[in-house]
């Protein structure tokens, strides 16, 4: 199995954490966002792992290297100019190794444990070219639950909602590679396209999932992990 993590992300919102530094190279608990996306990749059978790179891209190499201690084996696809997601998703296909008939592909600021085996078996059942990992929307607001005569009869905190949200992991076959775009975001022209022809699958997970976007994020995620690690060792 393979997998492309796009990792060109500067992470304007981080600051000052990428003032030196791509956006996956933030840290959690000591350990870059990349370093848990190869953990995550490398304990489920991935063994192949594309990095597309731009920004500070050289702060990634010098730090994973060949992949050997995160029993992967990596490869760089660098972008000598912004291409967006789509593509550097492309660029990256070019790097692929013949064989396998999908890869998956990952945005490089998630953390999550989703389990990939059954992801690509549903994405092989379904047929679609590109399928799309979903987590549940989950308020940033609490809620409050009011009768049919205005009077408050309970409150929510942050409760899941009714919807699911694109969880950037993705499972793309290799004829994915001509429609994504040079230049662009594959989710502003390639999926839309696809969804509309009822080629692009959804997969819901309520795995642990959580995107690092800014600061409050950081803090947010480190608790969260600190909380799971203190309850898988007290098991």
């Amino acid at each position: 199995m393979q997998a492309i993590i796009l990792a060109g992300g500067k992470g304007e919102r981080l600051r000052p954490f990428t003032e030196d530094r791509p956006k996956c190279m933030v840290e959690i608990l000591g350990v870059p966002l990349l370093g848990y996306q190869l953990q995550w990749l490398s304990s489920q059978g991935v063994t192949d792992v594309i990095i597309s790179c731009g920004y500070r891209h050289e702060v990634i190499q010098n730090f994973f290297g060949s992949g050997e201690k995160w029993s992967v084996s990596l490869q760089y696809s660098v972008e000598s100019q912004p291409l967006g997601r789509g593509g550097a998703l492309r660029l990256a296909f070019g790097l692929l190794a013949p064989g396998e008939d999908v890869c998956l592909a990952t945005n490089g600021d998630v953390v999550t444990n989703v389990r990939l085996k059954p992801l690509v078996q549903a994405h092989r059942q379904l047929g679609c070219l590109a399928t799309v990992v979903l987590a549940p929307f989950i308020s940033p607001y609490g809620i409050v639950e009011v009768d049919p005569e205005d009077h408050i009869i309970a409150f929510h905190e942050k409760p899941e909602l009714p919807y699911w949200m694109n969880a950037g992991i993705y499972v793309l076959s290799r004829e994915m590679e001509l429609m994504l775009p040079e230049q662009g975001d594959h989710e502003d022209s390639t999926f839309p396209n696809l969804a509309q022809e009822r080629r692009l699958g959804a997969y819901k997970s309520r795995s642990y999932w959580r995107s690092v976007d800014t600061v409050k994020d950081i803090s947010e995620v480190s608790k969260e992990l600190e909380k799971r690690l203190m309850t898988s060792f007290l098991a």
